[in-house]
């Protein structure tokens, strides 16, 4: 068995951020050339599928934190909720939050033409929501490692960030208020 020395293993997680974000690329550039603006009915479906699984995942990994918080590093616990959370974020949260991206990219180019402050006011939301995404994806690095340092009264605050951006993104797309 090899050994994985600090600087191999700190590269590991750029590698792979660099490796998703082309496959997005790729696959975004994809859909707004073989996708015909025709298809958006089943764009924006697949845009509202996406989304609700990825928050989903956004609202069961804190929570899933703050049971790991409470079950202590090295416990047999420990280590079913590091399995848990590593298939959560893999298998529902990274690729649902690219497809949400795809296709909502792909409905604000082909049907509103990126135009529309209730439009912008989204898309900064969404880049929030992205943003924690990336703090989920690091702290279930720092669980896996057995390197949490949060206590569970902050997961079981910070399980609430999702659920209200979210409120402010359906508003603003519900309402368009501006």
């Amino acid at each position: 068995m090899s050994q994985t020395t600090p600087e191999t293993s700190s590269g590991r997680p750029a590698r792979r951020a660099v490796i998703s974000l082309a496959i997005t690329a790729l696959v975004a550039v994809l859909a707004f050339v073989l996708i015909p603006p025709e298809a958006y009915l089943w764009v924006k479906s697949v845009h509202i599928f996406a989304l609700i699984a990825w928050m989903a995942a956004m609202l069961y990994l804190p929570r899933l934190f703050v049971y790991h918080t409470e079950a202590g590093p090295g416990t047999p616990q420990s280590e079913t909720f590091k399995v848990m959370e590593r298939r959560l974020l893999r298998g529902i949260g990274n690729p649902s939050m690219i497809v949400t991206w795809v296709a909502g990219l792909w409905l604000a180019w082909n049907v509103f033409q990126f135009q529309g402050a209730w439009l912008h006011a989204k898309i900064v939301l969404v880049i929030l929501l992205s943003g924690i995404h990336g703090f989920y994806s690091a702290s279930v690095r720092r669980f896996a490692e057995d390197r949490n340092t949060r206590s569970s009264r902050f997961w079981r605050v910070w399980n609430e960030a999702p659920a209200v951006l979210l409120v402010f993104i359906i508003i603003l797309v519900v309402v368009k208020p501006f």
